[in-house]
């Protein structure tokens, strides 16, 4: 059975025979491997984004604006809350289907798809898996909608990749904690309503010693650093979030004591799915960038895509994004069917994001000069691919987590 907040998502490709052009040859074999709904779904995200996102993208990157109408819109069709249980006010649909929307509003926006990932897994997703019934009802139904976001707070300026290393305190006090230390890089920093933060109550445990907590905000205590200037998703803001005695009452606690590091890692895993969806998003606006100029472009008596250097370089991104979208939809496969998915998770993440990198560069190349204003979007897709391979764990990071996965499949 389909949701009622699903049927929202796929009102409109239900209308007359939208099901049966679809995509056109050129996703044919991929399209005939989802089911109706995954079909449907990937429609009607594509048609929204499109018209919603698509012409607007490039004044959200120049102007830096959150784009908070666009996102109410996407809470109108479920999409802030797509894989969330519809008991609770999500759309109550799978991983999968989380994956093909977030690759589809990437490419219209990638800033509004980060916006849609750290909501959904990052904020909605821990609160689902570790949260009792009174912190569900009280912090999942109101962020459902698109009318408030969440926010994810585990980096700090000084541990980057070591994610153990949290310097923030959560001091006992009573029935609260009282937090602080500095978290940094937090996307929806700015406009988010709540958030989940990784903070330690006991040193000598190490990262064993690192408990969870849902804040409100504002909430006394917590102060913004300013907002970064950064080089792409220019329309999601970041910034630090500056806990400075800050009392959180202890029923906020996500989980047991001890068991914040275990809920970040597993939050990630999910999280990885939902960048290299947004990653491939990227991806895909590149090489649609690069064949619809090729096809446009004449020199030498004929459109530059019948130049075999122009195709070998097409090729070369197609092979990219299919692959990558293929990892990217096992990982959220496997994780539908409750299987172990870290391994897979991070090879989707690893393999889109630098899918979405090496397509942004080719098809900047195959623009030439007009690849490098912002009369096009190229330039855009390539500040925007960047940072896929950093958050949520770098390129670098995702090797270790494949290999040490390999290591204890061969049995060492």
């Amino acid at each position: 059975m389909v949701s009622c907040a699903a049927n929202r998502v796929l009102h409109v490709a239900r209308v007359g025979n939208a099901t049966q052009k679809l995509w056109g040859a050129r996703s044919i074999w991929s399209l005939s491997s989802l089911s109706e709904t995954h079909q449907m779904l990937r429609k009607t995200v594509r048609d929204f984004a499109e018209a919603e996102l698509k012409p607007n993208a490039g004044k959200y990157d120049k102007e830096g604006v959150f784009p908070m109408e666009q996102i109410k819109k996407m809470g109108d069709l479920g999409l802030m809350s797509i894989d969330t249980p519809e008991e609770y006010g999500g759309t109550g649909l799978d991983s999968l289907a989380y994956s093909i929307a977030m690759e589809e509003i990437a490419r219209g926006c990638a800033s509004a798809a980060v916006m849609m990932s750290v909501n959904s897994s990052l904020f909605l997703g821990p609160i689902m898996k570790f949260g009792n019934k009174e912190l569900k009802d009280k912090f999942v139904r109101p962020f459902t909608t698109g009318e408030q976001v969440g926010c994810f707070a585990l980096s700090e300026p000084g541990n980057g990749s070591d994610a153990g290393a949290a310097s923030t305190t959560a001091t006992s006090k009573g029935d609260t904690f009282v937090l602080n230390g500095t978290k940094a890089w937090i996307t929806n920093g700015y406009e988010s309503r709540a958030g989940i933060v990784f903070a330690t109550t006991d040193k000598s445990k190490k990262h064993k010693g690192i408990s969870a907590f849902i804040f409100p905000k504002p909430v006394d205590g917590l102060s913004l650093g300013k907002k970064e200037d950064k080089l792409g998703i220019r329309a999601s803001s970041t910034c630090q979030l500056i806990f400075e005695d800050c009392v959180i009452h202890k029923e906020n606690m996500l989980g047991e004591p001890g068991m914040g590091f275990k809920i970040a890692m597993m939050s990630l895993d999910g999280g990885r799915i939902g960048i290299a969806s947004q990653a491939l998003g990227i991806a895909q606006a590149s090489l649609d960038c690069a064949v619809d100029y090729a096809t446009k472009r004449n020199a030498f008596g004929s459109p530059i895509i019948k130049l075999q250097a122009i195709q070998t370089k097409i090729a070369d991104m197609a092979l990219r994004v299919e692959s990558a979208r293929l990892l990217t939809w096992r990982a959220a496969m496997m994780k539908d069917n409750k299987k172990p998915f870290t391994k897979e998770a991070a090879m989707a993440k690893l393999a889109a994001s630098e899918a979405a990198t090496f397509c942004a560069h080719t098809a900047i190349q195959v623009l030439g000069g007009m690849g490098f204003v912002t009369d096009m979007p190229a330039e855009r897709h390539y500040r925007d691919a960047r940072i896929t391979e950093i958050y949520e764990g770098t390129s670098e990071i995702q090797r270790l987590v494949i290999a040490g996965n390999l290591v204890k499949e061969y049995g060492y």
